[in-house]
């Protein structure tokens, strides 16, 4: 396994897109503040610029262990869309009715909260409102995509969404693979890269600091204070975030996140510039993101210059460190191949760049916001990959708990629940095998009379 310097990092197509990069210092001296964040992420910046607007004159520190965004928030597909946790039928299942009507509402609110802070602070991220559709390949999964439409009209969540049948999907998008769908307006996608670097220059304008490559070794409670402790400096912070997903396990003293979260990893490649008569080719003329209903679902989105990023079809558990890079080739074939399915006429087309990262999931099915031992020390994680407009309305969640105050998204039921923890890591490893084989199974199953697979 090769290790790289963090900071010269550019593990994503976001990342080596970006072009050049400068990290902030890392932390060489020893502050005293009022909030210390571990993680410069979206939800780690999020909080800390929350926080300040609430607090002018409060010391706010973030620190990032390697750069701002070298984690899902500079590698993920860009959906800001209202994907919560597993499917509406898992959430419904687990949570009950009026849980899963709650959660569409935070996520409707998050979308909106991401698009007006890209637009009235004058984020450049190319973000685009452009809508999401979801597409079945079988009539299978054209049945279940069926029935859970009709769970989302008989809870009265369906207001964004439109049915489309055959001929009008393949109207729009020129694949004879695509047999029905659901569009979804009033959602968006964006360069996650850019947007995370935009909000670390917005939270540094409103006066927060920021130290990459200074990850905390260790972490002190005492009864006045929390310390923590990098290799350049010691931290004390009257409160602390720790807004690290899929690498928390990473984070020293939280025992208790080692059994409420895992890092699942999942894979992306990109396409190289399409030209004008590939377009054509394909129709897409809208430009939507958009995914399969799948189990190991896939998911495509055109880039700001012309390419197509593709991603999923699988999803791994390692016994490795979240922070060490895993490749998987076969993940990798799979995308392309899957891509040249469904659009033979891009069968030509070049493989620009491919990568990987981890996503935070866990045991609830669904994400959560938690204290640590007492309520000076709050987490944040269990996106299952679909945070991008999650952990923005996050950061406010948690600006709103660190201020003490009582909210419309304080009272969100995700906030300071008690998670099912996890059983042991080797429990843990073998359950996730055991998962991934019954959803590949599965997907299988719905898919085994197709031509060409």
């Amino acid at each position: 396994m090769t290790h790289r310097d963090p900071r010269l990092d550019n593990t994503s197509f976001w990342q080596h897109d970006y072009g050049h990069y400068s990290p902030n210092i890392s932390l060489k001296e020893d502050l005293k503040v009022d909030v210390a964040i571990i993680g410069g992420g979206f939800t780690g910046l999020n909080t800390a610029w929350q926080f300040k607007q609430d607090n002018p004159n409060a010391r706010v520190v973030v620190l990032e262990a390697a750069v701002i965004g070298f984690g899902a928030s500079g590698r993920n597909a860009g959906f800001s869309t209202r994907l919560f946790g597993l499917e509406p039928e898992m959430v419904l299942l687990r949570w009950g009715k009026q849980k899963v009507i709650e959660a569409h509402h935070y996520l409707d609110m998050a979308v909106a909260h991401t698009k007006n802070l890209i637009e009235e602070q004058g984020l450049q991220s190319d973000y685009r409102h452009s809508g999401m559709v979801r597409i079945s390949y079988s009539g299978k999964q054209l049945g279940r995509m069926e029935k859970t439409y009709q769970l989302l009209q008989k809870l009265g969540i369906d207001g964004e969404l439109k049915w489309q049948d055959r001929s009008r999907i393949q109207q729009d998008f020129h694949s004879e693979r695509f047999i029905g769908g659901i569009y979804e307006s009033n959602t968006g996608q964006l360069n996650p890269c850019k947007q995370v670097r935009e909000l670390k220059r917005l939270a540094e304008s409103a006066g927060v600091s920021i130290y990459e490559a200074s990850p905390v070794s260790d972490i002190e409670r005492t009864a006045s204070a929390i310390v923590l402790k990098t290799p350049g400096g010691n931290v004390t912070a009257d409160k602390l975030v720790i807004a690290t997903n899929a690498y928390s396990r990473q984070v020293p003293d939280t025992r208790r996140l080692q059994s409420r979260q895992f890092p699942l990893w999942t894979y992306q490649v990109v396409t190289e510039r399409l030209t004008a008569d590939q377009w054509e080719s394909i129709g897409w003329k809208d430009r939507q993101a958009f995914g399969d209903n799948r189990q190991m679902l896939h998911y495509y989105r055109p880039t700001a210059d012309g390419r197509i990023v593709m991603g999923g079809g699988d999803a791994i558990v390692y016994r490795t460190p979240a922070m060490d890079e895993v490749p998987s080739p076969m993940s990798w074939q799979h995308c392309e191949a899957h891509l040249k399915w469904i659009y033979p006429q891009l069968k030509d087309v070049r493989i620009d760049y491919r990568w990987g990262g981890p996503v935070s999931v866990n045991t609830d099915m669904v994400p959560e916001i938690s204290f640590v031992n007492d309520e000076r020390v709050i987490y944040s994680g269990g996106c299952f990959g679909h945070g991008v407009a999650l952990t923005h309305l996050n950061g406010r969640t948690l600006a709103d708990l660190l201020n003490g105050n009582k909210t419309e998204l304080t009272d969100f039921w995700i906030v300071n629940r008690k998670s099912i923890s996890m059983p042991n890591d080797t429990l843990s490893y073998f359950g996730g095998r055991v998962a991934r084989r019954a959803l590949q199974a599965f997907d299988w199953w719905e898919e085994r009379n197709l031509q060409g697979k």
